[in-house]
C-alpha cells in the first residue's frame, strides 16, 4: 500500500541522515576540539619562546656593548697577572661593572669574566679550573661570536666531583652564554685595541635550567610534558628533571628539531600525543610540549555523545510523527489529482479538483487547475499563432524585395554608363552596389579582414571622388590577421569622423594610415589621420558615448557587447596633431 511504502520510506530518509549527521558531528567535534586545542599550544610554545628570546637578546646586547667599554679596556691591558693585589683590585672594579650592566637583567645566576689565571666577577661557584672546561674553549674558539651552551652538569664540566654527592646547591644545571672579549675603543680618532700580549678575557653569564620550567609550568596541562633541546641532541630543560643535560635518545625527538617549528600528531607507547614545537631564533633550541589527546577531549567526549543521542532521539520522534500526518494528508488529494490527470491525459481539459488547504498539496492542486486552463488557452492561440507566424513570413520576404529591386537598378545603370564609355560613373556604380550588398546581407555577424578592407576600398573610392583627391589611404596590416574574422564596418565610422572633421580645414595632403599588429594574445588595429584632432574633452564624450556620432558610439558599443572586457577602444588626439584610435581585440576568439 502506498501509505505504507512512504510511511516506511519516510522514516529511513529521516532516521539514516540523522544517524550519519549524528556520526560526523560527533567526530566533526572532536576534530575541531582537538585541531583548536593543537594550535592553541603551538601559540603558547611559541609565546614562550618569544619571551625567552627577548630575555635572551637582552643578554647579547648588554654583552655586545662590553667590547667598546673604555674602563674595561684599561683594566686589562695594563693589569699585571703576576701581581695578585692588581688581581683583586681588578675583580672589584670589574665586578662592579658587570653588576652596573647585568643587575637589572632577571633570571640572571651568575655573570663573570674569565681568564687563565684569574675569575672576576662573583665566586659563588667552585668552578676549578676554567681554562679547562669545554665552554671556556669553545668561547676561545668563536673568536668574539656569543656562543649558548646547553645544560650542562656542573660537576661534570668543572671536574667538581664531590659535588655529586652534595644536595644544599642550586646550580647543579645550567646553561651559560660566553663570548670573547677583544675589547677596543675610539681614541680621538684612533682605534685602540689590547696589546698584542693581553690575554683576551671570556665573558661567562649562566642561568638555572628551572628557568624554562618556571616558563611553561602554568601554560600547559599537568598530564603535558615540555621539553628544551639543542641541536647537538641535548636535553637543555625537561619536565622530569632527571633528563635534564642527558643526551636524547629517541628518534622522533630529531625528527622535530629538523623541521624546527610546527605540529604534528604522534603515538607514544600506544597514546596518540599532540606535539607543538617552535625553535628559539636567539640559541637555535627548539621548545617542545606534548600533549595526550585524551586529556583534551576527555571531559568533552561524554557531553557531545550524550548531545548528540538525544538530538538524534527527539529528531527522530517527531519525525515519525510528523511522517504519519504529512502522509496521510498527502494520500487523499493525491488520489484526486490522479483522477483528474486521467481526464486531461484524454483531452478534456476542463476537469477541476477542489482544493481543501492552503498547503503544499493544495497548492499543487490550483496549480494544475491553473494549468489546465491555461492548457486550453493555448490550444485556443496556437492556431492564430500560425497564422501570424505565416504572415511575418510573407513580409520578411517582401522586404527583401527592396534591396534585390536596388541591386537589379544599379547593375542597370551600370550598364548604361558602360554604354555612355562613362567608366568611372560605372566604376562608382559598381562599388556603391557592393558595399550594399556586403550591409545588407542577412546575417549581421564578424567577417573576415580581407572581405573588410575590401569594402573599405571601395568606400574609400567614393569618398576620394566625393573629396577630389583630398587624403590618400595606406594600409600596414599583419598578413596573419586575414586568418581572424572581425566586426563588420569596424574602421568605418573613426574613418568617416577623420575624413568629415579631422579634413574639414584642409584642401589636399590628407594621410589615413590603418594598421594591424598581433601583440601577444591581442589583435591591435589603428586608424591615424593627421588631421586638425580634437580636444581631451571631446575624445571623452566620443569614449562615453554622449556625442552625436552615432556610427562610432555604435561600433564602441558593439565590441564592449561582443568582447566584453577583452575588446578595447581608445582615442589619442590633440588639437592640431591629428588623431589616432586604437582598437583591441582578442587573438582567440570564435567569431
Amino acid at each position: 500500500m502506498l501509505r505504507t511504502r512512504l510511511l516506511v520510506s519516510y522514516l529511513l530518509l529521516i532516521l539514516l541522515p540523522l544517524l550519519l549527521l549524528g556520526t560526523l558531528f560527533y567526530r566533526m567535534s572532536l576534530g575541531i576540539v582537538t585541531d583548536q586545542a593543537q594550535d592553541n599550544f603551538y601559540q603558547i610554545v611559541k609565546k614562550n619562546n618569544e619571551i625567552m628570546d627577548v630575555k635572551l637578546r637582552q643578554i647579547d646586547r648588554i654583552s655586545s656593548n662590553l667590547f667598546t667599554d673604555k674602563e674595561l679596556f684599561g683594566i686589562f691591558n695594563h693589569l699585571n697577572p703576576a701581581r695578585h693585589e692588581q688581581l683583586l683590585e681588578a675583580d672589584r672594579k670589574i665586578s662592579a661593572i658587570l653588576a652596573q650592566r647585568f643587575a637589572q637583567t632577571e633570571d640572571l645566576f651568575a655573570y663573570q669574566i674569565w681568564t687563565s689565571y684569574f675569575k672576576f666577577g662573583p665566586q659563588n661557584m667552585p668552578q676549578g679550573d676554567l681554562a679547562e672546561s669545554p665552554i671556556y674553549k669553545e668561547a676561545k674558539l668563536a673568536g668574539g661570536r656569543l656562543v649558548w651552551n646547553p645544560t650542562y652538569d656542573f660537576p661534570k664540566m668543572f671536574n667538581q666531583p664531590w659535588l655529586d654527592k652534595a644536595t644544599d646547591y642550586d646550580y647543579r644545571y645550567l646553561f651559560t652564554a660566553t663570548r670573547l672579549l677583544n675589547f677596543s675603543y675610539l681614541d680621538n680618532s684612533t682605534m685602540a685595541n689590547l696589546d698584542p700580549g693581553v690575554e683576551r678575557p671570556v665573558l661567562a653569564i649562566s642561568m638555572k635550567a628551572d628557568l624554562f620550567h618556571h616558563l611553561f609550568e602554568d601554560s600547559i596541562p599537568a598530564e603535558a610534558e615540555y621539553f628544551v633541546a639543542s641541536a647537538d641532541g641535548t636535553y637543555v630543560a625537561h619536565s622530569e628533571q632527571r633528563l635534564i643535560a642527558e643526551h636524547i635518545q629517541d628518534r622522533w625527538v630529531y625528527d622535530v628539531l629538523e623541521k624546527g617549528s610546527g605540529t604534528q600528531r604522534i603515538t607514544l607507547d600506544g597514546h596518540n600525543m599532540l606535539v607543538c614545537f617552535d625553535k628559539s631564533d636567539v640559541t637555535g633550541w627548539v621548545s617542545v610540549v606534548t600533549i595526550p589527546e585524551r586529556v583534551l577531549v576527555e571531559k568533552l567526549v561524554p557531553v557531545i555523545l550524550t548531545s548528540t543521542i538525544t538530538i538524534a532521539a527527539i529528531l527522530a520522534l517527531a519525525a515519525a510523527t510528523l511522517a504519519y500526518f504529512v502522509i496521510s494528508r498527502i494520500t487523499g488529494p493525491i488520489k484526486h489529482l490522479m483522477v483528474a490527470m486521467r481526464f486531461v491525459g484524454e483531452g478534456d481539459f476542463h476537469a477541476k479538483v477542489e482544493a481543501k488547504s492552503n498547503d503544499e498539496i493544495g497548492i499543487l492542486i490550483q496549480k494544475f487547475n491553473t494549468m489546465n486552463d491555461r492548457i486550453r488557452v493555448l490550444v485556443n492561440e496556437n492556431y492564430d499563432i500560425k497564422l501570424r507566424e505565416q504572415q511575418a513570413e510573407i513580409q520578411a520576404l517582401n522586404f527583401q524585395m527592396n534591396p534585390h529591386f536596388l541591386y537589379n537598378t544599379l547593375n542597370v545603370m551600370n550598364w548604361v554608363a558602360l554604354e555612355n564609355d562613362q567608366r568611372e560613373l560605372s566604376k562608382m556604380l559598381l562599388c556603391l552596389s557592393n558595399m550594399l550588398h556586403y550591409t545588407t546581407r542577412k546575417d549581421w555577424d564578424a567577417v573576415y579582414l580581407s572581405e573588410e578592407i575590401e569594402w573599405m576600398s571601395n568606400y574609400f573610392y567614393l569618398m576620394d571622388i566625393r573629396f577630389e583627391n583630398k587624403f590618400a589611404v595606406h594600409y600596414d596590416m599583419d598578413p596573419a590577421l586575414h586568418d581572424h574574422k572581425v566586426p563588420r564596418l569596424l574602421f568605418q565610422p573613426f574613418v568617416e569622423n577623420a575624413i568629415i572633421h579631422g579634413f574639414e580645414l584642409t584642401e589636399s595632403g590628407g594621410i589615413i594610415t590603418i594598421s594591424g599588429r598581433i601583440e601577444g594574445d591581442a589583435r591591435s588595429f589603428t586608424v591615424t589621420d593627421n588631421g586638425c584632432g580634437m580636444s581631451d574633452e571631446t575624445t571623452a564624450r566620443i569614449l562615453s558615448g554622449a556625442t552625436p556620432t552615432v556610427g562610432i558610439a555604435n561600433t564602441i558599443a558593439r565590441i564592449r557587447h561582443r568582447y566584453g572586457d577583452d575588446g578595447e577602444v581608445s582615442i589619442r588626439s590633440s588639437i592640431g596633431s591629428g588623431t589616432s584610435v586604437t582598437i583591441k581585440l582578442p587573438l582567440d576568439t570564435q567569431d
